[in-house]
């Protein structure tokens, strides 16, 4: 998030979210990184609806805005942030076994590794790879967030968008463009926020699944450290890992981000 130069016409902000309103909010106890300054104005989000509401409300004002929602892939600057921050608790989750696929509705506020953790619980593969990972499917839809060989692409069945010129848009994951942790979203900020998502899932052996799982939640023990920490937000380079570049950069205080 970049400090924005405006000041926001709290007044208006006041009238149009009310008590959802927070103001001169500290940001740091909300990122896994535990760092940064206050949020002239944050607006609190329960609903898929109340995200909609308050982004178009902002598009009309004019007014500069972020959503905020795990904070695991974040970096917050000491001297604040002057946009209107979304911060997006709207964590529907409903899954849908009848039929023929298996899939996953939710909410863009909902956790990923809670979602994986509960397809994982009903025997429903395809999030595996996705249990320890702390962000939102909102974020993650966004950055094509994966780990182990799978990716959001892979299961992305479609994702519910508000673009600010077109209205609410339902758009498959060719549309998104997807690369390697980049999408079309992620190129174009501040013109569509993600409202949901649905995702592709497989009947497979409930025990099947957790073992996997485990293997994976090991091996992210073994790799990074434990509490408040960056995890892994650094993109590897071609060729090479961010973990490894950062460790030789600082090799007295090792990172081990892989």
């Amino acid at each position: 998030m970049q400090v924005m130069s405006p000041d926001l016409p709290l007044e208006s902000l006041r009238t149009a979210f009310g008590r959802r309103l927070r103001e001169n909010q500290p940001l740091a106890r909300y990122t896994s990184a535990r760092i940064g300054g206050s949020a002239d104005a944050l607006v609190d989000i329960a609903t898929a609806a109340d995200l909609a509401e308050a982004a178009q409300t902002l598009w009309d004002l004019g007014l500069p805005f972020v959503v905020l929602g795990g904070g695991s892939n974040l970096l917050i600057s000491d001297a604040g942030v002057r946009e209107v921050v979304l911060f997006n608790q709207a964590n529907a989750v409903r899954f849908e076994e009848s039929g023929g696929v298996p899939s996953v509705w939710a909410e863009s506020g909902a956790g990923l590794g809670a979602i994986a953790r509960q397809a994982a619980s009903r025997g429903l593969s395809g999030l595996e790879w996705a249990a320890g990972i702390p962000g939102t499917l909102g974020g993650a839809v966004a950055g094509n967030a994966g780990a182990h060989g799978g990716d959001i692409s892979m299961v992305l069945e479609m994702a519910t968008i508000l673009h600010r010129k077109d209205g609410r848009k339902d758009w498959s994951a060719q549309y998104l463009a997807y690369e390697y942790r980049s999408s079309w979203l992620k190129l174009h900020p501040g013109l569509a926020i993600v409202l949901s998502a649905t995702l592709a899932l497989a009947k497979k052996p409930a025990a099947e699944i957790r073992a996997q799982m485990d293997t994976f939640l090991a091996y992210r023990r073994l790799t990074q450290p434990p509490g408040a920490s960056m995890g892994s937000m650094f993109k590897n380079p071609p060729g090479d890992s961010a973990g490894r570049l950062i460790e030789r950069g600082n090799p007295k205080a090792p990172l081990r981000l892989d």
